[in-house]
């Protein structure tokens, strides 16, 4: 007769899943596990057998069984399964009695079944016998709890009616897992077995050793039914006549058997559907309105009607050149918020990427103060200058301008390739027709590209006009009476300011210590830290020299030393004031500083020899206080030419090229496209698109049915409440009376559990056992 309580959910559960599985989705309904608990021999596996209805078994129309070991191959006789079973048992487990925890995946496949689990595991032993290891007992243990712990697990306790209740292994295990009672059900089996004068009224009406979910009675087949293949509906039907005929259950006749216990888990089963509803309801509700406005325009869709192509490519157009100019000028919808792109990139070239090339562009201090040295020096020519020539002024600003035409090309090439990136960032919408987005592509990157030459032109010749003049009456420009009072003030200027380590301070005074050191003409100070408020120290610059010392092979600092001239202390105790730093660069850096303060290197004959003609400075100090002029000048007139050129090169750039593709997009591209050819052939849909637009169009209608079904579902079943707490504290304390041990009970265990795919698939997990083949149900059957 099977599991008639299912017959009408079953169908509605499979639309509702089937409905979801069109969509891509599991539809959470996560069907609670059913666990038979119990001891040996206490009659579970014909309890699971008679539960689950005819249909388990892999024999009739459309049932078949398939296993995971074997791919492929179809089994449609259980005697063959059985044998399978066994085969593979031996197999993994060998002959002698072992046991393994790998399982053997078993799937039976049926229209008429709702997506359940079972899994097979040996009963407990507690004396390892064979080839089985010590802790066997415990293996086993945490094999079935891995299940019955479950939240999700309603557990069946079962127990034979001709053994003590008080004791039984089924009901302490279900008060383990659930204190409360909330998900375990009683099942008393072998009633018919029961000595003559005795019965199980008492238990079976709830009174003695009280569940919150009371007890049902059931009658299996015996061992002699099994072996002489009784039909399972015959067992049920004898099942139905005992109970009508016992004069202790007729009254209960009603609440007793397999089909009364089919029916409080179907309740159970339905309960938790129900439950699961609203979320679902809402879950569909909110998926249909995100795609309603897309699915509308589905709806009367013709793709060769020459007249949506047409207005299409309009469409497409305009959106292209609306997000273009959203992307450059900014806007506050569709904001990337990983990266800049478009206008802002653009912005960060101008204002931060070219203003640090041109001040990489800056010479070192020591090559600077050569060249102008040897610029005076060539004008001058065989007569001693005895003033300073502004001739070497304008050849050494006309080199480093010209050096500005690097930094200029490569901010216009930075702006093309952000440019490149925004145009192929905006046509990812045209994704839908790959060959307008590829035309459109190209048409509007040659334009930026043939804008490329016509821009640096324009950029060079900015900086050609510069070379061409020498305004040294701007209204910035210090001017030579302006240097020559600037050069006597000096010593009022800051010339650097950074961190670094005094490397000579005896240890005994605390050792090598970090300053915030700071560099005049005049003086050099250093302080605690940054804000200049504890001023440890002034040392005056005059006489002052500086030279290199090697690193030590404690230290990875570079150092360097400033000592007096003529050989007199310079700071407190100590001949020379060892100063170190990090990289050789920022040493490097400060030696050019104490150069513009007049702190020159010292000069050793090796050096001069070296040298040659090629020596850096002079020991004419007429030849020093020009060249000290004239680096001022440079680094006056360069300020005033990197303040025009940071000002200009943008506005170029924005006015031959950002501007002028905006524009190109608006007037000229959709001329451009017309021109190209056939028009329907630009509109060709891709593959991919057609595929997303009749996926979003199944996705609505699934959407719809699912939420239709959902109605049914509603209003087809019902809530069926928890019953009533009951005094269930005798559990506990009979346990305690007996000094019942943990593991002084040997259940098996049947479960069925959650889906693995669509509805008409039902895995069974059996966890190979020695001596373990019992019949295999694998579903709630109809």
């Amino acid at each position: 007769m099977g599991n008639r309580g299912m017959e009408d959910l079953i169908p509605l559960v499979n639309q509702l899943q089937d409905a979801f599985a069109s969509i891509g989705q599991n539809s959470s309904l996560d069907l609670p596990q059913i666990a038979v608990v119990g001891g040996q021999s206490a009659g579970k596996s014909s309890v699971l057998e008679n539960f689950v209805g005819k249909d388990f078994l892999p024999r009739g129309s459309g049932i078949y069984a398939e296993f995971l070991h074997c791919k492929g191959k179809k089994f449609i006789d259980f005697d063959e399964v059985r044998l399978e079973i066994e085969a593979e048992t031996d197999r993994i487990t060998g002959q002698n009695k072992g046991i393994s925890p790998v399982p053997i995946n078993l799937r039976v496949y049926s229209p008429h079944v709702l997506n359940l689990t079972l899994v097979d595991l040996p009963g407990m032993t507690k004396v390892p016998v064979g080839d089985q290891p010590a802790d066997i007992e415990h293996q086993i243990k945490e094999m079935l709890m891995q299940f019955v712990t479950k939240d999700n697990c309603l557990v069946l306790a079962v127990s034979p009616a001709n053994s003590d209740l008080a004791n039984s292994d089924a009901l302490k295990i279900a008060k383990e897992v659930d204190p409360q009672g909330l998900r375990t059900i009683g099942v008393i089996t072998k009633l018919d077995l029961m000595d003559e004068g005795t019965d199980a009224r008492d238990i079976l009406e709830n009174k003695l050793l009280p569940l919150r979910r009371g007890y049902v009675g059931v009658v299996n087949r015996s061992q002699k039914d099994i072996d002489g293949r009784k039909d399972i509906t015959a067992a049920l039907q004898a099942e139905r006549k005992f109970f009508l005929s016992h004069p202790s259950y007729r009254h209960l006749a009603e609440r007793m058997g397999t089909a009364y216990l089919q029916k409080i888990l179907n309740q159970q089963l339905t309960n938790h559907i129900r439950d699961t509803l609203p979320g679902l309801r809402s879950k569909l509700q909110s998926q249909l309105l995100s795609i309603e406005k897309e699915v509308e325009e589905y709806k009367n869709f013709r793709p060769d009607d020459p007249s949506r192509k047409t207005k299409a490519l309009l469409q497409m157009v305009q959106q292209f050149a609306v997000d273009f100019e959203k992307r450059i000028e900014g806007s506050g919808d569709q904001v990337d918020t990983y990266e800049l792109s478009g206008g802002a990139k653009i912005n960060r070239i101008f204002h931060e990427r070219f203003p640090f090339d041109l001040v990489k562009l800056e010479s070192d201090e020591k090559t600077l103060r050569k060249e102008i040295s040897y610029a005076i020096k060539n004008i001058h020519g065989i007569r001693t200058g005895l003033f300073t020539p502004d001739m070497a002024f304008e050849t050494i600003v006309k080199r480093l301008i010209a050096q500005i035409k690097e930094p200029c090309q490569k901010c216009v090439d930075m702006v093309i390739n952000e440019l490149v990136n925004t145009v192929r960032q905006c046509t990812q919408k045209l994704a839908q027709y790959p060959m307008l987005r590829e035309e459109m592509e190209r048409i509007v990157t040659q334009h930026i590209r043939d804008r490329e030459s016509r821009t640096k032109e324009q950029v060079f010749l900015l900086i050609d006009i510069e070379l061409a003049y020498m305004n040294t009456n701007h209204e910035d420009f210090i001017g030579f009476a302006n240097n020559q009072s600037q050069c006597s003030n000096l010593n009022f200027k800051v010339i650097r300011k950074g961190w670094l380590t005094i490397n000579n301070i005896s240890i005994m005074k605390g050792g090598a210590k970090e300053y915030w050191f700071v560099l005049t003409a005049e003086t050099l100070s250093w302080y605690k830290d940054d804000e200049e408020k504890d001023k440890k120290y002034m040392l005056p610059v005059d006489n002052l020299k500086l030279k290199d010392i090697e690193k030590s092979f404690m230290s990875s600092k570079h150092i360097f030393a400033l000592f007096h001239n003529e050989h007199r202390n310079v700071y407190k105790d100590s001949r020379q004031l060892e100063l170190a730093s990090e990289s050789q660069e920022e040493v490097d850096s400060w030696k050019a500083s104490f150069l513009r303060a007049g702190v020159y290197p010292e000069r050793t004959v090796e050096a001069e020899e070296a040298s040659g003609d090629g020596q850096i400075h002079s020991l004419d100090p007429q030849l020093e206080r020009q060249v000290e002029i004239v680096r001022n000048l440079v680094d006056s007139y360069l300020s005033i030419i990197h303040r025009t050129v940071r000002d200009l090169i943008p506005k170029t750039i924005m006015h031959l090229m950002v501007n002028n593709t905006k524009e190109f997009i608006h007037s000229d591209l959709l001329a451009n496209l017309y021109s190209c050819g056939d028009q329907n052939s630009l509109m060709e849909e891709s593959q991919e698109q057609a595929q997303h637009r009749d996926e979003m169009l199944r996705m609505y209608h699934a959407l719809r049915e699912g939420l239709s079904l959902i109605g049914d579902i509603s209003t087809s079943t019902i809530t069926t409440p928890m019953p009533p707490p009951v005094d269930d504290s005798w559990l506990q304390s009979q346990a305690k009376l007996q000094g019942i041990s943990e593991q002084q009970w040997a259940p098996e265990m049947w479960c069925a559990g959650p889906p693995h795919g669509g509805h008409a698939l039902t895995p069974i997990n059996h966890c190979p056992s020695y001596g373990q083949i019992a019949p295999l149900p694998c579903g709630l059957a109809s």
